[in-house]
């Protein structure tokens, strides 16, 4: 049986990688593998459309700008069929168009930039994390969403 090593993360969550640059997909999945995730990828929303009902993925990370379908359409589309789980929106637009978690269907939105790598790895593991134990009031079930990575800390 191998071990973990202390730098893995001790999950064995799915996560859909979209993005249709093969040069960030390569990238984002190695540090997220590296990790301990599973990573199933996708260059397109119509391929992740397909593979979130194959696979029903714990997180989903997509990018903005793709075609046909972009990440906030792509968002919408699984969001419409009922998907709770997190989703994380990547963009180096982020800040200019205004992306946040209220008007992207995001549970959190990162702008692409030199700390873009911490921060997918920082929000990853937090919003993958499983409570230690249910929430015990309706405020606490009603938590708010996150922001965007310039306004979370």
């Amino acid at each position: 049986m191998r071990s973990v090593s202390p730098q893995r993360a001790p999950s064995s969550a799915l996560i859909l990688l979209v993005d249709d640059n093969r040069d960030g997909v390569i990238a984002r999945r190695s540090v997220l593998e590296e990790l301990g995730y599973e990573v199933v990828t996708a260059c397109c929303g119509v391929d992740a459309l397909r593979l979130h009902e194959e696979r029903n993925p714990d997180l989903v990370i997509t990018d903005y700008r793709m075609s046909p379908m972009d990440g906030l359409e792509l968002i919408a589309h699984l969001r419409k069929r009922g998907f709770q789980k997190p989703i994380i929106l990547l963009s180096g637009f982020a800040e200019t168009l205004g992306m946040r978690s209220e008007n992207t269907g995001a549970d959190l939105v990162i702008q692409k930039s030199s700390n873009e790598v911490a921060n997918l790895v920082r929000y990853t593991k937090r919003l993958l994390l499983v409570p230690k134990k249910p929430a015990s009031s309706e405020s606490a079930r009603k938590e708010p969403r996150m922001r965007s990575t310039s306004e979370v800390s």
